[in-house]
């Protein structure tokens, strides 16, 4: 094997170091953008939006759900972004120090993002399911998890 193994680590970790720079600028970015899940979620409209007050509407009713629905999926969609790329960020600040030389909080905060970013990817795909047993016809399938325990362990 030829010496050129430590500068080429020493390269990746340079570009690793650039790319959390970019990461951080992003981050930032998001954050500050209209875009960031704080001032997506501020942006409500209210149904009277659609058809105004105390109209019955059938039609401005359906469209003032599938709003609420986007809207909702895009503030969803924000915050797992931000996660995302904080959790990236530590994840090269990591690579390049090494993820036991990490603080205790960032290495908390790393193992918080990935449970969380988990927990929403189950939920999202639960939902997708759920959707496509109804659209198929099917009755909705009982959750293990919604049942109340009777016994201990």
């Amino acid at each position: 094997m030829g010496g050129s193994g430590g500068a080429d680590l020493r390269r990746g970790l340079e570009a690793l170091k650039t790319f959390k720079k970019r990461v951080d600028g992003v981050l930032a970015n998001l954050e500050g953008s209209p875009a960031s899940s704080t001032k997506v979620g501020e942006h409500q409209l209210s149904r009277a939006s659609f058809s105004g007050q105390g109209t019955d509407f059938a039609e401005a009713s359906g469209l003032f759900a599938q709003y609420n629905r986007v809207h909702d999926r895009l503030t969803s969609l924000s915050k797992s972004l931000g996660l995302h790329i904080e959790s990236l960020g530590i994840a090269v600040h990591g690579a390049d120090i090494g993820f036991d030389n990490l603080e205790e909080e960032q290495r908390r905060r790393f193992w918080e993002i990935q449970t969380q970013i988990d927990r929403e990817y189950r939920d999202a795909e639960r939902e997708k399911a759920a959707a496509q047993r109804e659209k198929d016809g099917q009755a909705p399938q009982e959750r293990s998890d919604d049942k109340k325990a009777e016994a201990g362990y």
